[in-house]
Parts: structure tokens; sequence; C-alpha cells
């Protein structure tokens, strides 16, 4: 059994702000495969299903982002899931916006959502997606800049990755971590070569 855990804060009023990425990132991923949400025995929202005979279920706290340890160690304490089987969707402001990075443990790196899971936890042996927002906000108003909505063209730009994201979800789903570390690991080198290539053809048209 596999569990995707996307951080974020309940409420419309932040539904579509940046530090909702992971919010965002698993409804795409529930409406693509015709899931719905529903509340659990805990804190948090659940939506069950199941791709190659890999059974999973979507999470989605209604603790407020600096308490997701909380559901987290619910989870693991109590829903019978190993932690490698674990995968955490997060907002990360030290990242270009629309980048991806994956990992397989780390420090919380500033992050309270991740902080409060370590905390909970005691390990920080966990799997986590982090997409980047960007950080072009004035010193002192970090809070203001990941709690306010994305705007229309910052949203239009991350359509595709959020959709790869979705893509890397999937590929966890079916294998786990070094599944999702092959798949990332493969765009990027045909992304690079796809480049390459047309690098090439522009030089011999030159």
């Amino acid at each position: 059994m596999f569990c995707i855990v996307g951080l974020g804060n309940p409420g419309a009023r932040y539904q579509l702000s940046r530090h909702n990425v992971g919010f965002i990132i698993i409804d795409h991923l529930a409406e693509k495969h015709g899931l719905k949400f529903h509340p659990s025995q805990g804190d948090y929202f659940i939506s069950e299903g199941s791709l190659r005979s890999s059974d999973f279920f979507l999470v989605k706290p209604t603790t407020f982002m600096n308490n997701s340890g909380l559901v987290i160690s619910d989870i693991v304490n109590n829903q019978n899931v190993e932690l490698d089987n674990i995968l955490i969707l997060v907002d990360d402001i030290n990242i270009d916006l629309g980048e991806i990075r994956i990992r397989k443990s780390g420090s919380d790196g500033g992050h309270n959502g991740l902080n409060s899971i370590i905390f909970h936890l005691n390990k920080n042996k966990f799997a986590r997606l982090r997409f980047g927002v960007g950080n072009k906000f004035d010193k002192g108003s970090q809070a203001e800049f990941v709690l306010d909505n994305f705007n229309s063209v910052e949203l239009d730009f991350i359509k595709d990755k959020i959709e790869f994201s979705v893509k890397l979800v999937e590929e966890f789903i079916f294998g786990g971590y070094k599944a999702m570390s092959n798949y990332f690991s493969k765009s990027i080198k045909e992304k690079k070569d796809s480049i390459s290539q047309s690098d090439q053809k522009i030089s011999k048209e030159n």
C-alpha cells in the first residue's frame, strides 16, 4: 500500500496559494483517475485507488501546514503503511518556479510542514517531491508570498510541470522511490538530448 500526501492549508482561501502546490498536484492526480476525496477518521481527507494492481491512497491534511506531522504520524502508526511507501508533495522557495526535485531523505530546508513531519516521526528518511515556487519576495515577506495565490501567468507556466509531477507520483505508486527516480532521470536525460539536438540543428543552419 502506498500513501501520497499533499501538504497545504485547508480552505478556499488557500486553494491556489503557492504553499498549497502539494494539494494542487494531488487534486490533479485524483481528477485524472476519477477519484474523490472524503473525510477520514483522522485529521485529513482521503481518497483510495489502484494503479497496475498497486493499491494507494491520497491524503490532504486538515491540520494546517505547521501541524502536518500529526497526520503523517497517525498514518504510520494506524494505517499500516511503511514509511518507505509514503511520498510527501511540498512547495519549495529554494527552487525556481516550476523546477522539481525528488529526495529520499533530508532536512526540512526551512519548510514548516516538513519540520513538523520530521519532529513527530523523529526521522527524516521519507520520500518527498519538492516543487519550486520561486523566491521573488522582499525580505521579511516570505509568509505573505507563500500564502498568496499563483497569478494567471504562473499557473499557465507550471501547468505542464504539475502534469509531470503527477507522472512522477504514478511511478512512485507503481514501484516506489526507485521507479520514480528512474523515470525522473530518464526524463531529464531526454530533455537534455532534445535541447542538444536542437542546438546542433541551429548551428548547422547558421
